[in-house]
């Protein structure tokens, strides 16, 4: 039975410009959520308060007033916001939204973070204030006062951590969901916090497991611009801590990809995936779908693979002779590599504008890792996700939603495999899809994917020379 208030209901978007429609009445807020965000100012306001002024700076009491209140404050909202709700996507609103939809609150959170990673690698003694307040939890995990690096790090790991339990309630009926967001929350906490600081607290090499070249680039460049300090660390730990982040490059990477896809890492264990899929989620919608931002996405992302592979060759090449062959160039193209692309791009880009231009522009135009792993994705890889075109309704949602700019509905429609090199295998498309078009799966072999997978030579040739708006071409 249809309401006759359903059936009355008019909206001309052509007359009107196409607006958002009259919002309903909004749904009152309850003395819990109240108490919530209340704790949130509080933590604000304290953070400020040690932060210029120093009062209680570098004691527990000081931390818990401050991160510990944001913290508490953040999780207790995004809860309280979705529990006793109907399990199920909620996008209402986002495209309209001042900080989902690009308005001045979106681009002053985008001047935000920018600012801050501008802070934190060019001017970090600005974050001093915030170094001392940390103080007490890096005495206990690195045995040694905090760093802008620490701060960083906490920070970091506190965002996927909220906001990853963020995930959890509005994904709560997506059991993928709830394990990949455990995954990059365990990792996060895990391999990149806690186990480095440990390191340093028993005088071992800081070492990032989650972390391996050409992402980490300095794992695989020789001497001083790399692994030199860890080959000849005292303990010999260092030494093992190259084989591992070697093994990971190029003996894990392949296998484990041609099993499960690019997704193992970029939506399971790497950091910047993790921050993208979590503090990122509310902006992942911005991202474009256009023909002329695929285009490029793949100029892009496989320049900074070949320079940073041509980077480590002459690096390696100069450290093998005992003299730079090259002069000062490889060192230079280091230097504006670990400057311009480690700094700039990755950080100041990569995360600053996700308000802007939704979360994963790093992984999308620049990351490196991510472009090894599209190609094996692409090639060799067993991942596939599989459409069901009879039952696509053409809504959008899995475009819409898509954080690698991926047009899913125009796969859906046609009843065709997803197998994109850009794809991360995060599943929302999946998730928001009404009619369970989408699936997720590792088929037996990468050949049944598409036609022409199973002559991965000529599609990589043709993909290079002819560009990713025209098909493969059918030989029979």
């Amino acid at each position: 039975m249809i309401e006759s208030r359903a059936l009355d209901y008019s909206f001309d978007e052509e007359a009107l410009g196409f607006e958002a429609p009259p919002r309903g009445a909004g749904v009152a807020r309850t003395l819990g959520q109240g108490l919530a965000v209340a704790a949130m100012a509080a933590g604000f306001l304290a953070l400020v308060v040690v932060w210029a002024s120093g009062w209680m700076r570098g004691s527990w009491l000081g931390l818990f007033l401050s991160l510990g209140l944001i913290a508490t404050g953040g999780t207790a909202t995004f809860y309280l916001r979705f529990a006793g709700t109907v399990p199920g996507i909620r996008h209402d609103g986002v495209v309209f939204g001042s900080a989902t939809g690009r308005g001045w609150i979106g681009w002053g959170l985008g001047l935000v973070i920018t600012g801050f990673y501008i802070l934190l690698y060019w001017f970090p003694q600005t974050l001093e204030g915030g170094v001392h307040l940390v103080d007490p939890l890096s005495q206990i995990l690195a045995g040694k006062g905090a760093d802008h690096w620490f701060l960083y790090g906490l920070l970091y790991t506190l965002a996927v951590w909220v906001f990853g339990l963020r995930m959890f309630m509005k994904y709560r009926h997506n059991r993928y969901q709830q394990v990949r967001t455990a995954s990059v929350m365990i990792v996060q906490l895990g391999l990149s916090f806690v186990l480095p600081n440990l390191l340093k607290a028993f005088h071992q090499p800081e070492f990032y497991f989650s972390y391996f070249w050409p992402l980490k680039w300095s794992y695989l460049w020789p001497g001083d611009f790399g692994i030199g300090w860890l080959v000849h660390h005292p303990s010999r730990v260092g030494l093992w801590m190259v084989i591992f982040g070697a093994g990971m490059s190029f003996v894990a990477t392949p296998v484990l990809t041609y099993f499960f896809g690019k997704r193992w890492y970029c939506s399971w264990v790497c950091g910047c995936g993790g921050l993208a899929e979590t503090l990122g989620d509310p902006w992942r919608q911005l991202s474009s779908k256009s023909p002329r931002a695929w285009r490029l996405e793949r100029v892009s992302i496989y320049s900074v693979l070949v320079i940073i592979v041509v980077t480590t060759v002459l690096l390696w090449i100069d450290y093998a002779a005992g003299h730079p062959v090259f002069g000062a160039a490889a060192p230079l193209l280091a230097k504006w590599y670990g400057f311009f692309i480690g700094a700039i791009f990755a950080g100041v880009i990569g995360v600053g504008f996700y308000p802007i231009l939704g979360s994963r522009v790093w992984c999308r135009f620049g990351c490196p890792q991510a472009a090894v792993l599209g190609l094996w994705q692409k090639l060799f890889s067993r991942f596939r996700i599989t459409t069901n075109g009879d039952q696509c309704m053409s809504c959008g949602n899995c475009s819409a939603f898509c954080e690698m700019g991926i047009d899913v509905r125009s796969y859906a429609e046609r009843g065709e495999n997803i197998v994109r090199a850009s794809c991360v295998g995060c599943g929302i498309c999946a998730a928001v899809c009404p009619r369970g078009v989408l699936k997720l799966e590792n088929g037996t072999t990468h050949a049944d994917r598409f036609y022409g997978a199973d002559r991965p030579l000529d599609l990589l040739i043709s993909s290079a020379l002819r560009g990713p708006d025209i098909p493969f071409e059918r030989r029979d």
